[in-house]
C-alpha cells in the first residue's frame, strides 16, 4: 500500500508516541490464511521511520531555549486553545496546563482535571488536591516546591475516564513538560497515569512499592488522592510509596503520614 504524506505524518506520530512512553519494538502480522497463523513479524526500520518523520515535523519552539520557564511559557504557546481532540467540545471551560515550580525535583502527574480545576484552571484544587497538598506536607516540602499536571488537559465530561485516543492526542505535551522540568522522581497518581505514562497493562498492586526508569528519570506509583478519599483505610499504604519517593530524592521521613 502506498502512504500519502498525511497517513505517513500519522504513522510516524504514532511511534514517536510510543517511543517517548519508552516503547521501540513493534509488531505485525502478515495476511495469511487463519489456519497458517503465521508467527508475529517485527517491523523493521523503526528508526528510519523516526528520522523520516523528523522531515515533516516542526522543530519544537522549546528546543531553542535552555530555561524550563521559557520552554514551558512556550509549550503552553504551542498549546493553544486547543482543538486536536473531541473534549474542546464537550464542556471543557479551559486547558489546565500545569502549575509549580519548572526547576522540581519532583513531579505529580494525574489523569484528568475534575469541575474545580476546569473552573480555575489549575491542576489538584478541589477536595482531592487538598489531599494533595497535605500529601506533599507530610513530605516536609510544599506545593510551590514541586510541579503538578495532568495526562491530559481538558476535563471530561462528567468527569469520566479518559478514552484513549485522548491521552494519545495530549500526553505528548506532558512529555514535552516533562522534558522540559526534569524532575529527579515523577509521582504517578493512579492507574490512569500510571499505565499512560508505562504503555503498560497492570493492577496497582503490581506497578506500587517499585522505581521505574521513565525518560531519563525514576517513576513511582501511588494511589490517586480521589480514590483515598473514598477509601482513606489506603491511605497508610500511599504514605509508603511516599516514604519511598522521600528517600530517592533525600528528604528525611517524619513519623506521621498523611492524614
Amino acid at each position: 500500500m502506498s502512504l500519502t504524506p498525511q497517513l505517513r505524518r500519522a504513522l510516524a506520530d504514532r511511534i514517536r508516541y510510543y517511543n517517548e512512553l519508552g516503547v521501540y519494538d513493534f509488531y505485525r502480522r502478515e495476511t495469511a490464511p487463519a489456519e497458517t497463523a503465521p508467527e508475529p513479524m517485527p517491523l523493521k526500520n523503526i528508526a528510519a521511520a523516526i528520522v523520516e518523520e523528523e522531515l515533516f515535523a516542526a522543530p519544537k519552539p522549546e528546543s531553542k531555549v535552555s530555561y524550563p520557564v521559557q520552554a514551558l511559557r512556550l509549550i503552553r504557546e504551542d498549546l493553544g486553545d486547543c482543538t486536536r481532540c473531541p473534549l474542546h467540545q464537550q464542556g471543557r471551560k479551559q486547558i489546565v496546563f500545569g502549575v509549580g515550580n519548572p526547576h522540581a525535583d519532583l513531579m505529580f502527574i494525574g489523569e484528568a482535571p475534575g469541575a474545580d480545576e476546569d473552573q480555575q484552571g489549575e491542576p489538584f484544587v478541589g477536595r482531592a488536591g487538598q489531599l494533595l497538598n497535605n500529601m506533599i506536607k507530610a513530605m516536609g516540602i510544599r506545593r510551590e516546591d514541586v510541579y503538578i499536571a495532568n495526562i491530559i488537559k481538558c476535563r471530561p465530561p462528567g468527569n469520566r475516564t479518559p478514552e484513549r485516543d485522548e491521552c494519545e492526542t495530549c500526553s505528548p505535551f506532558l512529555m514535552r513538560q516533562i522534558a522540559a522540568i526534569q524532575p529527579r522522581v515523577i509521582v504517578a497518581l493512579g492507574a490512569v497515569a500510571a499505565k499512560t505514562l508505562l504503555a503498560i497493562n497492570a493492577p496497582m498492586s503490581e506497578l506500587r512499592g517499585r522505581w521505574f526508569d521513565f525518560r531519563k528519570t525514576k517513576l513511582a506509583v501511588t494511589y490517586h488522592p480521589a480514590f483515598l478519599l473514598r477509601d482513606p483505610r489506603q491511605k497508610k499504604e500511599a504514605w509508603k510509596d511516599l516514604q519511598m519517593v522521600m528517600k530517592e530524592i533525600g528528604l528525611p521521613i517524619p513519623s506521621k503520614g498523611v492524614e
